[in-house]
């Protein structure tokens, strides 16, 4: 390969008619990849803008950690003009993403059935709590409920204690990781056919599928999985242990080699030739006896110096970090794996998308736009609107111009 290449998805313009967390984190991606993302916001702003916690320059953390590389309009959408101007930047378009329930976009005029009817080489992806039909369809949703109904959180947390959330966002993650999978491979399939398509994405549907191979262990066994804690259903040694100085690490002790490796770094050889443990089906069998002697073993030293030594014997550990330490470990390494935005005389760190091209133009990260930000942009540019035009419709309140970056 020679040269350098320019941002896969350069020259791709999406339409963003998200908010929240599901879809703006997926037209970040789009637009860490390249792609040209217009942001339409409500006259108010996308609600995840005044979600309480952190802020910068009265911003919250919330909205800013999902919103780089991307333009921002302000339109009213319940205004007819409003749904005039929004059709005119569908028309100029390659994709569209929203996250509204199921129903609105219609409410409001834009089918997406009637619009491929008009464009047909568009691409319309929907994420919602529970897809395009069935009967939760018009419930709303948001990331503990689907954890909650997918069976996710009764595996979080530990036995006999309730159940827990997981500590990430991954029912709207998940949702616009699915939904950028679907939005590409539609356009692969548009550069051969012509034709869009129709991209439905369910959060609940990304949370069953997360299940993996618990999802086919409770249809074997016809029996619920029980909380994971911090062990492993069908490995005994793959869990956390807490070394002398009550620091938590994780052992995952997968193959014959490593549970030898173990238990050589233990001092423990006797456990290799012992019947209770001699095979990994045994080990799982006898977890319980397994777990107290490598327990009390583990008490013998802090937890650093078995990580050190579990390491130098090529038995995979790590120690249990918090996520200020983790981050500061990216920080260290000097990877990519965080970036900074900067806006004049702000800036924030933030971590970067994990997707790496080789001869590749990086994308400059662009700070999260204010509200509207480029509304008179848009209008005269991309739509040619004259400034007559422009200055009528913010006149009347169909449209907002906010500060510009």
């Amino acid at each position: 390969m020679t040269g350098i290449q320019r941002p896969p998805l350069e020259g791709i313009r999406v339409i963003d008619l998200t908010t929240f967390l599901s879809g703006p984190s997926a037209t970040q991606l789009l637009g860490d990849l390249g792609a040209d993302v217009i942001k339409v916001e409500s006259l108010s702003g996308d609600s995840s803008r005044a979600i309480a916690g952190p802020e910068i320059d009265d911003v919250s953390a919330y909205y800013l950690a999902n919103n780089r590389n991307k333009r921002s309009i302000a339109i009213d959408l319940k205004a007819p003009r409003g749904i005039e101007v929004m059709k005119r930047l569908i028309a100029g378009a390659d994709v569209v993403i929203e996250n509204f329930r199921p129903g609105v976009t219609a409410r409001l005029g834009l089918s997406p059935e009637t619009i491929l009817e008009a464009q047909p080489s568009l691409i319309w992806a929907s994420i919602s709590g529970f897809g395009q039909e069935g009967p939760l369809r018009d419930r709303p949703a948001y990331d503990m409920v689907v954890q909650a109904l997918s069976g996710v959180m009764s595996l979080t947390g530990h036995p006999n204690a309730p159940a827990a959330r997981l500590g990430i966002p991954a029912g709207d993650v998940v949702a616009g990781l699915y939904a950028v999978i679907g939005i590409l491979a539609a356009l692969r399939a548009q550069r051969e056919t012509g034709r869009g398509r129709i991209v439905d994405v369910s959060m609940l549907r990304g949370q069953l599928a997360m299940l993996s191979y618990q999802a086919l262990y409770t249809s074997v066994n016809n029996t619920a999985p029980q909380p994971q804690g911090a062990g492993h259903d069908s490995i005994a040694t793959y869990r956390s242990f807490r070394g002398g100085d009550g620091r938590e690490f994780v052992v995952t002790a997968n193959t014959p080699r490593m549970w030898e490796g173990l238990c050589q770094v233990l001092g423990a050889n006797e456990l290799v030739s012992d019947h209770r443990f001699i095979d990994a089906a045994s080990r799982l069998l006898n977890k319980e006896e397994l777990w107290e002697i490598l327990e009390k073993r583990f008490t013998e030293r802090p937890a650093g110096e078995w990580v050190k030594l579990l390491a130098d014997a090529s038995v995979p550990v790590a120690p249990v970090k918090n996520v200020l330490e983790a981050l500061e470990d990216a920080r260290e390494a000097q990877d990519g794996s965080l970036l900074t935005l900067r806006k004049g005389a702000t800036s924030f760190e933030n971590v970067a998308t994990p997707i790496r091209f080789v001869d590749t133009v990086d994308v400059e990260p662009a700070y999260p736009p204010a509200l509207g930000a480029d509304t008179l942009g848009i209008l005269t540019g991309e739509l040619g609107m004259s400034g007559a035009e422009v200055a009528e419709l913010l006149a009347d309140g169909v449209v907002l111009a906010g500060e510009e970056q």
